[in-house]
């Protein structure tokens, strides 16, 4: 059986520069005319959640997260070319991602927060966009529970490959841990965002790295 390595972005892929921040509180004052008063913790988290919660937070109630997100999309298109030059790639993270490319027993995509859109301009901003599958991904426009994205994704790519798959959840966050055990995948916590390695294994994580640059060790953890 084949392994699908499912991806987060932010904090275990790359660091974007806040770039994605300051453009969802740009459309949002857009969008709703309302200054921005209340930031919610984004990590681990999907935009669909985050969204909802900023409305409730704001007092918002005429707007849906389909038409934020369009502004929203729209302001990180114009300044994707930011996250290049503002962000950064995780350590280890190209050598690993070149390294499962080559073995025909891996599929690679992204399981993320991000909507499509703007997981698809984080991952290009640094060359990324051809190790992944983006087509069977899990996206924050699936749902608002993190582990629906897991099992969107698994169920994507065993229809378009039309084989099972041995799932495996890489991620920085106990959400990631947590939506990889929902759907019975191996769990693997990276310590690179703000979650300690104690607290990925307290979630409940196989296997914890403090980072991906031991590319030989995060290679043999996310094959065998």
């Amino acid at each position: 059986m084949r392994r699908l390595v499912m991806w987060d972005v932010d904090y275990t892929l790359l660091r974007g520069g806040g770039v994605a921040g300051r453009a969802w509180k740009l459309a949002f004052t857009e969008i709703t005319g309302l200054e921005w008063r209340a930031t919610p913790v984004f990590g681990g988290r999907t935009d669909m959640d985050i969204c909802i919660e900023v409305f409730a937070a704001h007092g918002v109630t005429d707007c849906t997260p389909e038409r934020f997100f369009v502004r929203y999309v729209d302001h990180v298109i114009k300044t994707q070319h930011e996250f290049g030059e503002q962000g950064a790639l995780m350590p280890g993270v190209r050598a690993v991602l070149d390294r499962l490319g080559d073995d025909p027993g891996v599929v690679q995509t992204l399981v993320t927060g991000n909507i499509p859109e703007v997981a698809r301009a984080k991952v290009a901003a640094f060359d990324l966009t051809d190790a992944f599958d983006a087509e069977v991904g899990g996206y924050g426009t699936d749902d608002s529970v993190r582990a629906t994205l897991v099992r969107r994704s698994l169920e994507r790519a065993e229809a378009k490959y039309g084989e099972r798959f041995a799932p495996v959840v890489v991620g920085d966050t106990v959400h990631d841990v947590v939506a990889a055990l929902a759907n019975g995948a191996l769990a693997v916590g990276v310590a690179t965002g703000s979650t300690k390695m104690a607290d990925l294994v307290l979630a409940g994580a196989h296997a914890v790295l403090p980072d991906l640059s031991d590319v030989d060790a995060t290679v043999r953890i996310l094959t065998t």
